[in-house]
């Protein structure tokens, strides 16, 4: 066992001091191109849709971190691996390294917004940690050199020193990661968003506790496996494509054009029936109709390409940012700038459309095109083009398998169907008729309502279940179907028992 574990230390060894210089050059080239992100992002780019929507419904925010992890796990078992292999081939001491650093550098190149220094952390790595075995002895390995061979001492101490320049340069990558991470706080710190010259009215008397969500408990669903991490003075907006007149802003130029404010609910297409995947903030922003129209949108264009800094492109159809709605491009939530995890500086959101169509975080393009012209990213993997929310409505209160006392217990939760607003839910016990339930004051057809219904509750298993009916006068369908491609339908069931 002795035998093996010594050489699968020193490959541990070697790879871990490939990346941490590969992560310490990244942030000199930029976060994305760090080799397991690149990797990361592309086996997000290349997992089935059945796989990925059951990582999302599994983990939740989770799942990232989780990849991450598995990443780094599989490179420490080729690094032990090659490290052991070598003892026997030396020549897969130089190789493999190199071989994982091409994958890892192929991975930062085909990121969409890739540029060719993204592929030097990877490559430099991989040079460093072949050129360590090939040159300096290390415990478990045979002498690169010719003669005896080195002394127990040497080995001991170059693996220390390895090691020792290992930890200098992966904590050199963290206090720069943390600088830079620190300059965007105190960009955001000092943002002063000015007063909207159109604001949200209040909330009508009798609207419920809980109907704005926290910021910190907003939904994130994204692709992004480091959160970017902008600056305001540096961030610079361009639209352009089938325009007549290309505009470019920078974040002052976009607060001078006046901020609109709305309470709007937004939802992810991933969401399952009754899921957690959908809230209502307060958002401040310049409405996107006026800013098409001043660039000259052409004949012919029927999508807004939006393109966030990391290289995500969303597709909106042009007719529902020039229909009335309040579609903007987003600077506040619930009273203060955007937080980094929801797009800080400047995110896009589209009421009534689906996040993954028609709500870009970190967006720093918009590109006037044609549907025929450009697939985004979500549309390139089989969802639908475009993405009007379904009507949905959830039960809340009480908790699926909640025990209940007998007596009056009051059902509560909220529903859903942006731009169209709710007319109607009904409640049903136990599969018997449908009763009305009782609509609270909402803000507006762009947000959720919440609602309640008072149940006598007799003793025994009983199921309730929801249904919400639409300002089209439209009921979602009973008929359950998974978020793919479209969106999830069906009626939210939970089920509990009274004593």
């Amino acid at each position: 066992m002795r035998r093996a574990l010594v050489p699968a230390g020193s490959g541990l060894l070697a790879a871990a001091a490939a990346v941490a210089l590969a992560e310490l050059l990244a942030t000199a080239v930029r976060p994305q191109a760090a080799p397991i992100v690149a990797v990361g992002a592309a086996v997000i780019d290349g997992t089935p849709t059945p796989v990925k929507e059951y990582a999302v419904r599994t983990f939740g925010t989770y799942d990232k971190p989780l990849l991450i992890g598995v990443i780094g796990l599989v490179l420490a078992l080729l690094a032990a691996g090659i490290g052991i292999l070598a003892r026997r081939r030396p020549v897969l001491g130089l190789f493999g390294p190199l071989a994982l650093g091409v994958v890892g550098a192929a991975a930062a190149l085909t990121r969409p917004d890739a540029r060719p220094p993204d592929a030097l952390p990877a490559l430099t790595g991989a040079v460093v940690a072949a050129l360590l075995w090939r040159f300096v002895p290390l415990p478990g390995r045979p002498d690169p050199g010719r003669g005896t061979g080195p002394t127990r001492r040497t080995l001991i101490r170059n693996a220390v020193a390895v090691l020792t320049g290992t930890v200098l340069a992966g904590t050199g990558a963290v206090l720069l990661r943390r600088a830079g991470a620190q300059d965007a706080g105190r960009s955001r710190a000092a943002v002063r968003l000015p007063a909207p010259v159109s604001p949200a009215p209040p909330l009508p008397p009798g609207t419920a506790a809980g109907f704005h969500t926290r910021n910190v408990d907003f939904y994130r669903v994204d692709t992004a496996l480091t959160v970017p991490r902008l600056a305001a003075d540096s961030w610079r907006l361009r639209l352009h494509g089938l325009v007549d007149r290309p505009v470019e802003l920078d974040f002052a130029a976009l607060l001078d054009r006046g901020l609109i404010e709305r309470d709007i609910t937004l939802s992810c297409v991933s969401g399952e029936v009754g899921g957690p995947y959908v809230g209502t903030a307060r958002w401040l922003g310049v409405s996107l109709a006026p800013l098409l129209r001043q660039a000259g949108v052409r004949a012919g264009a029927d999508q807004l390409v939006a393109r966030s800094d990391e290289g995500m492109t969303i597709g909106t159809p042009l007719a529902t940012l020039l229909d009335g709605r309040d579609a903007m491009l987003a600077v506040g939530m619930n009273g203060e700038p955007l937080p980094f995890t929801h797009g800080f500086p400047v995110r896009m959101l589209t009421p009534g459309v689906y996040g993954y169509a028609g709500s870009c975080k970190w967006v720093v393009d918009l590109e006037v095109s044609t549907f025929d012209a450009f697939d985004a990213y979500w549309v390139r993997r089989g969802w639908a083009r475009e993405a009007p929310v379904k009507t949905a409505s959830r039960i809340d209160r009480p908790a699926p398998f909640a025990r209940l006392d007998a007596g009056r217990v009051t059902v509560a939760g909220v529903a859903w169907a942006q731009h169209r607003g709710i007319a109607a839910v009904e409640v049903s016990v136990d599969g018997g008729p449908w009763r009305p339930a009782e609509l609270l004051p909402t803000a507006s057809t762009d947000t959720w309502v919440q609602w309640r219904y008072v149940w006598s509750a007799p003793p025994g298993g009983h199921s309730l279940r929801v249904r919400a009916t639409d300002g089209t006068g439209a009921t979602q369908p009973q008929e359950r179907r998974p978020p793919f491609p479209d969106g999830a339908t069906g009626w939210h069931t939970v089920s509990v028992s009274v004593t």
